[in-house]
């Protein structure tokens, strides 16, 4: 297994870790709950990125922000040839989000950003099947309250 500075530098070419990232990953692949928050621009994304390639099973990622969303996942497949992530919200057709599904099952994705309304509108098995759920993250955790009440 690489470790998480050979992550670093392969897919995000960078040499060296910013400020608390490489302490933030430790304590998440050490199965630690964290909350870690850094300022904007901090690099947050690395943070549960890099343990999501390394972890065994599908790290599924909570985001609210479809065009964030969207964004990243693009960027982890063009930026850092990383093509074993997908995201599913509810601007994808029912076709799409099936196609998606299927590929989390069969192990084709190892880290899967969702919109909070359809984890909650599905059993969590629905999207990983009988894959072990790696990692759980809420994205942009201060837009909770904004979620609703449910």
């Amino acid at each position: 297994m690489s470790s998480p500075l050979q992550i670093l530098q392969q897919y995000w070419k960078h040499a060296a870790f910013r400020p608390l990232q490489e302490e933030i990953i430790q304590s998440v692949l050490q199965g630690k709950d964290c909350i870690a928050l850094l300022p904007t621009g901090g690099g947050k994304s690395v943070c549960y990125q890099i343990p999501g390639i390394i972890l065994p099973g599908v790290s599924l990622v909570i985001s609210p922000l479809i065009a964030l969303m969207k964004d990243q996942v693009n960027a982890i497949i063009t930026d850092r040839n990383f093509d074993k992530v997908a995201y599913l919200n509810s601007e994808l057709s029912l076709i799409d989000r099936e196609r998606v599904i299927e590929s989390c099952q069969s192990g084709e994705i190892d880290i899967l950003y969702m919109s909070p309304e359809l984890f909650m509108s599905y059993d969590i098995k629905h999207f990983i099947g009988e894959r072990k759920l790696g990692l759980l993250v809420i994205d942009e955790a201060h837009l909770i309250t904004t979620w609703g009440r449910d």
